[in-house]
């Protein structure tokens, strides 16, 4: 997921080919859905070995430093990037920071405050969003709670359907006067995109809570739907490109992605229970130490990933398919490398590190 987020968001020609490239389904919701799976794998451990309440210190402790890498993005953007699109008129960079640009004191204190999430910039605070409401809902899991909160969630993701965002949006700035536009917000919707997280919590929860074997085996018919769907969807994305149905906005938005759209979430499903299915199988037999290195540091890598895809804008802009390619797969190469390197550092800091008492970290190590 790591990967295909950097080759989407680095201006060459290979981000098209890279985004979504298993049907209608994109890295962002791999990536929520792993990193809640082992939140609640990890911290229901930890609860059920020293108790719910070091578990939600756990949990403060991880979110707050989240909270900061968010932060030094946010700081990056607005002091480095700013200046070489300001000082080089990169209208590629001038997009980005538009209302940084418009409003510079009130995008200032709003970003901090997980308000204002400019573009590429709205994963973390709704990572950290996700993490500040996880001890609550891991607290009410282990006590049985579950279906109250899947069925909860699945309403909520149902009402987002039905521009739950916009409507609460509209109540917030009546109430507030909020200068940032709906639309600086992020282009996540918080109130669908919690399902994903929600359940991977669950997921991850009970494998915890069980001390299970993670196979899973899926009745044939099941199985079959999931390869009919998968299938289909990544034939119907390659052949038709990013919109499924044209220019037809109506039956797009059934695969939305900023809304999780429910054809959106059926291909999401379908392709969660053939990786479940033959994921172990396949895990057993092939090591990818590369994306091991990578995922076991995910934060950090993602982290550094967002610096150099800031940088190629700023430097490059953002048109594709302008550079020769010898220049894109020296620029995708160099990136790798780099975030290679991050990550390598990542662990042996971890490693010198091991007398000092540590939060358990979130990683996703899985390509």
């Amino acid at each position: 997921m790591l990967v295909l987020m950097t080759v989407t968001h680095l201006p060459t020609r290979f981000a098209s080919w890279v985004s979504q490239p298993f049907g209608y389904v994109s890295a962002a919701e791999g990536f929520v859905f792993l990193s809640a799976f082992l939140v609640g794998s990890i911290y229901t451990e930890r609860a059920l070995k020293d108790g719910p309440r070091a578990m939600r210190g756990a949990l403060w402790r991880r979110a707050y430093f989240i909270y900061l890498c968010h932060a030094a993005m946010l700081l990056f953007l607005f002091t480095v990037i700013a200046a070489i699109g300001i000082e080089t008129n990169r209208q590629a960079i001038k997009n980005l920071i538009s209302f940084y640009l418009q409003e510079p004191l009130t995008a200032l204190w709003t970003g901090f405050a997980l308000i204002y999430n400019p573009p590429l910039l709205d994963i973390l605070p709704m990572y950290v969003l996700f993490m500040l409401a996880t001890p609550g809902l891991l607290s009410l899991g282990l006590r049985g709670h579950w279906p109250l909160i899947m069925g909860a969630s699945v309403l909520v993701w149902l009402l987002a359907q039905y521009d739950l965002s916009a409507i609460a949006y509209a109540t917030i700035v009546r109430a507030t006067q909020l200068k940032v536009p709906l639309h600086q917000t992020g282009a996540f919707e918080l109130v669908a995109w919690q399902f994903i997280w929600v359940l991977g919590l669950w997921m991850g929860a009970s494998l915890a809570a069980s001390k299970a074997s993670p196979a899973v085996r899926f009745p044939k018919w099941l199985l079959g739907t999931a390869l009919a769907i998968g299938l289909g969807c990544l034939l119907w994305r390659h052949a038709l490109g990013q919109a499924p149905f044209g220019a037809n906005v109506q039956l797009n938005v059934l695969f939305d992605k900023w809304k999780l759209g429910p054809l959106r979430v059926l291909d999401f499903f379908a392709l969660l229970v053939l990786f479940m299915h033959f994921g172990p199988k396949l895990a057993a037999r092939v090591r990818l130490g590369f994306l091991e290195v990578l995922g076991a540091a995910s934060l950090p890598v993602f982290c550094a990933h967002l610096v150099i895809a800031l940088l190629a804008i700023s430097v490059l802009g953002d048109k594709q398919e302008w550079m020769a390619p010898w220049r894109e797969l020296l620029l995708l190469s160099a990136t790798f490398a780099v975030l290679y390197a991050v990550a390598w550092l990542s662990r042996r800091g971890k490693t010198g590190a091991r007398a000092a008492p540590a939060v358990p970290p979130v990683t996703v190590r899985t390509a």
